[in-house]
């Protein structure tokens, strides 16, 4: 079992930055890659960002890329995502997830194993 609790969350005017923090508890966290999800109101869970178990591989979706930067540190069990350049669009619940698996095209909901509770991000325009 892995339990993960997000924070960081927060209101913030568009271009604005904000850093969300994801620490994890439980079994070794460098046995699993890491990936970000946001699910605004009525809208599906969508992938954001992910990094591998080693930290070398990065992937993101088209609509962060250039903006949000995910890291990890495995010996304090943390996973980040620096979001630059906020825009309203990104508003939502964001989720930090698990996936005992390896695969940079990993980025669909039912491949992640442990999820967050979850950190509301609000970006004022």
């Amino acid at each position: 079992q892995v339990q993960l609790v997000e924070s960081g969350g927060g209101l913030v005017q568009a271009e604005g930055s904000l850093r969300l923090s994801c620490a994890a508890s439980g079994r070794t966290f460098n046995d699993y890659a890491v990936g970000w999800f946001r699910q605004a109101p009525g809208k599906e869970r969508e992938f954001v960002a992910r990094m591998s178990r080693s930290g070398t591989v990065t992937t993101y979706a088209d609509s962060v890329k250039g903006r949000f930067t995910i890291s990890r540190n495995n010996a304090a069990n943390t996973v980040y995502l620096q979001m630059n350049g906020l825009k309203p669009d990104d508003t939502g619940v964001y989720y930090c997830a698990a996936d005992g698996r390896s695969g940079s095209g990993r980025r669909y909901e039912y491949q992640y194993d442990y999820w967050g509770q979850g950190t509301q991000v609000t970006v004022s325009s």
